[in-house]
């Protein structure tokens, strides 16, 4: 190379190898030979343009030309790297290829270089079959080597120089490295993400906010959630990283087409792992396979009611969480019945609905469901029977309602038996009468029919609940009773409960065969005087009796556990405090064979009772507001 910008040969050419030399190559050899040569010469002249123009010399980082075809000691003919890509790029541009592999310059990157390298044989054989095949190394390219070196001096050179060079000679000298591929094993996550499934009891709050729920299991903390709660994207910094939660720890399971095509719910068994009923979604909504069941009986003496106190009656205090069914039965009801069902709905709020309602004359018996779990509810079925002589009068009787969730069928029953103090055979005669007319199931198959009897009703089910108004009274006179309650002011009424008739009468097998009943703390709920908490002043003085109860029955044994049993002295609207009852009821898996109800439920009621709900809230609100303008210690002048 010249020292002051004087013209160099760059390319000497050698001189033409013969046959002998070339190992016996053919005169097709020799013009492939004479294209590669002018190649590299027409190359030549483009890096003496682009030295004078960044000064007159040569930039030191340009790769050095080759000398000429070269011989290994194998007889083959090396081949140049700069003229090997140029035929390389004209080729694939005669040939419009669509492979961005195969159509970048060979400066991109060291990687190129090496694949350009080791793609030599198939470039030569793809211009010419008959060329014997020939191999370039990377070790024994001083081409290659000298690429390298010059690359590295390149990166150093100011940022300018490399722009010039880069216009002039159409592309990029920058060195892009392949990605960098892990050593060995990644580090395990600092935080365990397992699937949270979805969690059917729920804390209650100002908002009746249900979806955080946090429980102590086996001396270790675990947070049931939501996977839709915001609170749950509050505790992840990086979005992505939520969007991927999401979407692998989600509630819903991936459908494949070819099961929508062959899959039918109606058909299946609880071994399936794509059953709706079956074993994997089951313990998906319920870890623990329990579901929590609230139980409410209630003599309303066919008067008015008031919304606020349903909330002392359905969401006490006292209770941590909201349950996953409300069962609602009520005797000698409200005269509208569509308003109390509003009301029922305006207090249970946005995350129940409706999910069956039947009466037979003033009884009244309403199933509410949390609104996650309506798809797994087979249809609902109802059956009345009348106690009366004349079927007309629907004063005394019973409704029945029953459904199957996952594998478990319901059976809930709401009675009004012949009252009086004396007549408890009568009341023994309604309950048999009861359980062989009541005509369920009707459709829903018999989750266990072995265990079925034809003669009484509650047997063909696996979880029966049965309360109401029995009438059943306590058979002492008025100043006994009295007595005894005010020795049990501690809360002990034991002494009370050896004088009840039911007790009796099931202990003597006559009622409720295989029925059990939650232990009594609670003092009589009937008779009172309407809204005090003194039992009956008039002058029939009647003896304060347990005639509102709550029974239950399972088929298997220990599978209701209960929470709680009491009456809501709170209420004091009718002669009758309302009882109720909590209950945790053990499910098990289902067959896909069962009519399912579809997610339907009453949607105008449930549209009726959140509007009034939002409109009671923000009267209150606006009250609020008011009282706090009119208010003389924080008006400002």
């Amino acid at each position: 190379m010249a020292e002051n910008g004087e013209d160099c040969t760059l390319y000497q050419p050698c001189k033409l190898p013969d046959k002998g030399d070339c190992g016996g190559a053919d005169s097709r050899e020799t013009k492939t030979f004479l294209a590669d040569e002018k190649s590299s010469k027409k190359h030549n002249d483009d890096l003496v343009f682009a030295a004078g123009i960044s000064g007159g010399e040569v930039a030191a980082h340009l790769p050095r030309p080759p000398v000429g075809p070269r011989l290994s000691k194998f007889g083959k003919r090396s081949v140049s790297l700069e003229a090997t890509s140029r035929a390389r790029r004209l080729r694939n541009s005669q040939e419009s290829l669509s492979d961005r592999a195969e159509t970048g310059s060979s400066t991109d990157s060291l990687k190129e270089d090496q694949s350009v390298l080791s793609d030599v044989d198939t470039v030569r054989n793809e211009q010419d079959s008959d060329v014997r095949p020939h191999s370039v190394t990377t070790s024994e390219s001083p081409v290659f080597q000298d690429r390298k070196s010059s690359l590295s001096e390149y990166e150093r050179r100011p940022r300018s120089q490399q722009s010039v060079l880069e216009d002039h000679l159409g592309r990029s000298a920058k060195v892009r490295l392949s990605p960098v591929q892990p050593t060995g094993p990644l580090p395990a996550l600092d935080k365990n993400f397992v699937s949270t499934p979805l969690r059917a009891a729920n804390r209650i709050d100002k908002d009746c906010s249900d979806y955080a729920v946090i429980a102590k299991e086996k001396g270790g903390e675990r947070i049931h959630r939501n996977m839709s709660d915001s609170r749950l994207l509050e505790t992840m910094g990086d979005s992505s990283s939520v969007n991927s939660i999401k979407s692998i720890y989600s509630v819903l399971s991936p459908i494949r087409p070819q099961d929508v095509r062959n899959r039918s719910f109606l058909e299946g068994s609880m071994l399936g792992s794509g059953a709706l009923l079956g074993a994997d979604e089951l313990d998906r909504y319920f870890p623990d396979r329990r579901v929590g069941v609230y139980v409410v009986t209630w003599n309303m003496q066919g008067g008015k009611f008031h919304s606020a106190n349903l909330n002392d009656l359905l969401l006490p205090t006292d209770s941590e969480f909201a349950q996953d069914f409300y069962i609602i039965g009520v005797q000698e009801g409200c005269p509208d019945k569509r308003d109390w069902e509003i009301c029922l709905q305006e207090t249970l709020g946005p995350h129940y609905v409706m999910l069956y309602t039947a009466s037979h004359g003033v009884l009244y018996l309403t199933v509410f469901i949390r609104r996650d779990l309506i798809w797994f509810c087979s249809e609902v079925e109802h059956a009345t029977v009348t106690t009366r002589i004349i079927s007309q009068i629907k004063t005394k009787g019973a409704v029945g309602v029953t459904f199957t969730f996952f594998g478990t069928s319901f059976l809930f029953i709401t009675s009004h038996f012949t009252s009086g103090d004396a007549k408890v055979y009568e009341r023994i005669l309604d309950y048999n009468k009861i359980i062989e007319a009541l005509a369920l199931p009707k459709s829903i198959p018999d989750t266990n029919p072995y265990r079925s009897s034809p003669s009484d009703a509650t047997t063909k089910f696996d979880q029966v609940f049965w309360f109401g108004d029995f009438n059943f009274r306590l058979s002492k006179d008025r100043a006994g009773v009295e007595s005894i309650m005010k020795q049990a002011a501690g809360g002990d009424v034991s002494l009370l409960l050896d004088h009840d008739q039911l007790s009796k009468e099931m202990k003597d097998g006559s009622i409720f065969k295989g029925f059990q009943e939650p232990p009594i703390h609670f003092f009589p709920t009937y008779k009172f005087d309407i809204g005090c908490d003194t039992y009956d002043t008039t002058s029939k003085q009647r003896t304060p009796s347990y005639t509102d109860r709550i029974l239950f029955r399972s088929r298997q044994a220990n599978d209701i556990t209960v929470l709680k049993y009491n009456s809501c002295s709170s209420v004091k609207t009718s002669d009758h405090r309302p009882v109720i009852a909590v209950f945790q009821v053990k499910l098990r898996p289902g067959r896909d064979n069962i009519p399912l109800c579809g997610g339907l439920f009453d949607r105008s009621l449930y549209l009726e009772g959140i509007k009034r709900r939002m409109t009671i809230r923000e009267l209150k609100r606006k009250e609020a507001m008011k009282n706090q303008s009119s208010s003389t210690v924080c008006s400002i002048s």
